[in-house]
């Protein structure tokens, strides 16, 4: 990676850094109290040295493989890993036992393989319940009206910790319509809250909505392009 390139980074993520905190001002929201999670899919390992040093810690991989190596060239960096992918039953275990955060639980037999693969000796594995507010039939997610027992089952298994809620809604250029597919969830969490269960986390907002997710109360933002530039082509 070019003196250039490691540049362009630390510019993209100082200026998504600011357009966090603009949005956090603009809706009345507490300094700090939206995340970056910078998704560094198909990002090469120097990428991610770079967000580093300029005090990036929290990063999201989609593969397993990819996410495997990079944990093993960046052991010893103070990273906090999150699983971002769709997750399949035959990756339960990857999942378990290398990372700190899964964002895309969006079943119960999921969940319970999660629960039963964490190794003894790790923390529970933080997790988001992922939910299909959109309902379109080519994202993954829970519906809505599944959403409660879900979350109180999930919420109940010994090796996991709910945090919250996340969902990728249908894209849509319009503010009042990002606003409103992210007011779904947050109403969903603010139920589940009633309920009892203590959830914290709302993973909500990408490069084209994040400011309506902000408005909504997005807890944690997931960027990749915006920090990191256009993805390197997937190998074929």
């Amino acid at each position: 990676m070019t003196t250039t390139e490691h540049d362009d980074i630390a510019r993209r993520l100082a200026a998504v850094r600011q357009r966090i905190r603009d949005a956090e001002a603009a809706y009345d929201r507490e300094t700090g109290s939206v995340e970056l999670l910078a998704v560094s899919k198909r990002q090469p390992v120097s990428a991610l040295r770079t967000a580093i040093a300029q005090g990036q810690h929290a990063f999201g991989e989609n593969y397993l493989q990819e996410g495997a190596e990079k944990r093993e060239a960046l052991a010893g960096e103070p990273i906090e890993w999150h699983f971002v992918g769709a997750i399949q039953s035959n990756k339960t275990r990857a999942v378990a036992e290398g990372f700190d955060w899964v964002h895309t639980v969006d079943r119960l037999k999921i969940a319970r393989r999660l629960s039963e693969q964490r190794p003894d000796g790790l923390p529970p594995l933080q997790c988001c319940l992922q939910v299909n507010v959109s309902g379109e039939a080519s994202k993954s997610g829970a519906e809505p009206a599944e959403v409660r027992a879900l979350a109180h089952a999930i919420a109940a298994l010994p090796n996991l910790r709910l945090r919250g809620l996340m969902t990728l809604p249908e894209a849509v250029t319009a503010f009042d319509a990002q606003r409103a597919a992210f007011r779904q969830l947050s109403e969903q969490q603010t139920g589940l809250i009633n309920d009892g269960l203590a959830l914290d986390t709302l993973s909500m907002g990408m490069s084209n909505d994040l400011e309506a997710a902000v408005a909504e109360g997005a807890t944690m933002v997931r960027l990749g392009t915006a920090v990191f530039g256009p993805r390197p082509e997937k190998p074929s």
